[in-house]
């Protein structure tokens, strides 16, 4: 995975502006126009302070009332009608941004390798989906306005000040160059912070994850002391990462209050002295200092964007990570086509090398599964018989040797096209939170009723439907715990059925089944498997003895293979485990 920490801040910008925010400049110059004359109003309303002084409270001039009563209130209904206005389009563009950058990011994830995945828990990935994206929304809102609001109502303020007394101005700012050093040191400060939190936030997401998906393995290993001290020790890396971030984002604005505070007693010292010799007006001064106190505010502001934008970008770092991540299985430029039905050719895979990093998994395999007959992968765990699905179906791709169908590379083949020839009905069979039926359909809706009626009938669905509170529309639950493990391997057959691909892969599927449930679903299975090249992985030697040919693996690699009677007769490795599996179940 690429590491978030080695992107540059200016090229992840260029990718947020270019890639995202460009589509909503319209409403974004439109509320920055309405920032701006939020921001003016500032400066409006202490240029009025002076006047009011002067005009109102020194000279007691009663025609100079009503002007600058409606001067006043005019300020604050511009300024009211402005900043509701910019606050409804910036929460417009911060949810499409949200909104985008979290379908784009899903949509981008579901096409990398599955290396990737198995790689990077899901709790991380959730979070980088849903918290990256919507702090960033947050963020971004808040610096978009500190950029056009604050920054014009501190030049207005700014103008109002120079206007009564630019010595006064220069008095009020001389320690400014002061905060530089500080502040940058803080920024980075900041960053690493927030990246830290950001990191932190995953970890947590991570364990609920686990938790929440455990909770029977929790409960039956006593593990919740356990769990709930990873937890909170997840949450306490969090916690201090952000009460750090904070620290620091808060010390910006602490460190201008001191400043701040040398500069006005600096021009109290001044000015004041200044009006008592009569040089200046009672109503210069609070002119000036109204805009000198308001404008600290918006500058506070404007200083946090810094901190803000570190935050934001720890947010971006990860979320530009992802997006830099390439698939490696890819469709090629121009695919091959296959000769026949891929039902009528054969699976070839020869000499096939493939690990895990440093660990082999296939050692030169090489096997035949004949066109429309059943083919058996047996053998102890961790021979690879699940690994030459996920070759067959290109979800891995090998370090060297072959994997042909009808003589054709599968990898010269379209993704969809190859996939497309393949079902598979695996051990645990993953249900949506969904009704029987989505989970059944998976989107379709070119499949009639009784095109759907005789899939549950086949896949001995109508056995179970009656005891179902909503029938077909009865929800599945979270990966379909509100059936039980016979009825969610019958779900997965009549997804296989309703595909009706020509190649079909059965990896352990009746294994975790009561004996019933097995029958059952054994029947199903036979009735998938009629007229199709069907591949059988099975530690339940019983299940595969009819295989027409049984192909026994060992350490990543074909040991012996025939027919059931042959390598009976053989004496040698599959002998040998029927021998005490027979033994074991006698």
């Amino acid at each position: 995975m690429v590491d978030p920490a080695h992107t540059d801040g200016k090229l992840i910008l260029r990718w947020l502006w270019g890639g995202y925010l460009r589509r909503f400049l319209g409403l974004i110059f439109a509320a920055l126009f309405l920032m701006g004359i939020e921001g003016s109003m500032m400066g409006a309303l202490s240029y009025t302070i002076g006047p009011m002084f002067d005009e109102l409270f020194v000279a007691r001039n009663r025609a100079a009332l009503p002007w600058i009563a409606g001067a006043i209130f005019a300020v604050f209904v511009l300024r009211a009608l402005s900043g509701f206005g910019q606050r409804v389009l910036m929460a417009k563009v911060g949810q499409r941004l949200t909104a985008d950058l979290q379908s784009d990011m899903v949509r981008h994830m579901l096409g990398l390798d599955l290396a990737w995945f198995q790689k990077t828990p899901p709790g991380n990935l959730i979070e980088r989906v849903r918290g990256d994206t919507n702090a960033l929304a947050t963020l971004w809102s808040n610096i978009l306005a500190a950029a056009g609001r604050d920054v014009i109502a501190t030049l207005s303020l700014f103008a109002v000040a120079l206007s009564v007394d630019w010595l006064w101005t220069v008095i009020a700012l001389a320690g400014v160059p002061l905060l530089v050093l500080p502040i940058t040191r803080l920024q980075d400060w900041v960053r690493g912070m927030a990246r830290q939190a950001r990191s932190s936030a995953a970890t947590i997401s991570t364990r609920l994850d686990e938790i929440f998906h455990g909770v029977p393995t929790i409960r039956l290993n006593r593990m919740e002391a356990r769990e709930n001290r990873r937890f909170d020790e997840a949450l306490d890396g969090f916690v201090d990462a952000s009460i750090r971030s904070e620290a620091g984002r808060a010390a910006i604005p602490a460190l201008m209050d001191v400043i701040a505070g040398l500069g006005f007693l600096g021009v109290v010292v001044y000015g004041g002295l200044q009006i008592m010799d009569g040089t200046k007006t009672v109503g210069q001064f609070m002119s000036f200092f109204t805009a000198m106190a308001l404008v600290f505010e918006p500058l506070r502001r404007i200083d946090n964007v810094s901190g803000a934008w570190q935050t934001a970008l720890a947010s971006l770092e990860r979320l530009y990570a992802v997006f830099l991540e390439r698939p490696t299985i890819l469709s090629p430029a121009q695919p091959a086509t296959l000769p026949a039905p891929a039902g009528a050719l054969d699976i070839v895979v020869r000499d096939v090398q493939l690990g895990y990093d440093e660990t082999p998994v296939l050692n030169g395999l090489t096997l035949t599964a004949k066109a429309g007959q059943m083919t058996a992968l047996v053998g102890a765990s961790g021979a690879g018989k699940t690994t030459v699905f996920s070759l067959l179906t290109r979800l891995i791709e090998p370090q060297s040797g072959t994997v042909t169908l009808g003589d054709v590379p599968i990898e010269t083949l379209a993704l969809d096209d190859l996939r497309s020839q393949f079902s598979v009905v695996s051990q645990e069979a993953l249900l949506f939170d969904e009704t029987l039926r989505d989970n059944i359909l998976l989107g379709r809706t070119d499949v009639s009723e009784d095109q759907l009626n005789a899939v549950l009938d086949a896949a001995h669905i109508t056995d179970f439907l009656p005891g179902l509170p909503n029938g077909l529309d009865s929800p599945a639950g979270p990966r379909g715990t509100n059936l039980s493990g016979g009825q969610r391997q019958r779900v997965a057959i009549a997804r296989a059925l309703l595909r009706d691909a020509p190649i079909l892969l059965l990896d352990e599927a009746t294994s975790a089944l009561d004996a019933k449930s097995e029958r059952v679903v054994q029947e199903a299975l036979e009735r998938l498997s009629k007229g199709r090249t069907t591949l059988v992985i099975a530690h339940r030697l019983a299940t595969v003895r009819d295989a027409d040919l049984i192909i026994v693996m060992d350490k990543g690699r074909v040991v012996e293979q025939g027919t059931h009677e042959a390598l009976l007769a053989q004496g040698g490795v599959y002998s040998g485990l029927y021998q005490l599996q027979f033994a074991s179940d006698s």
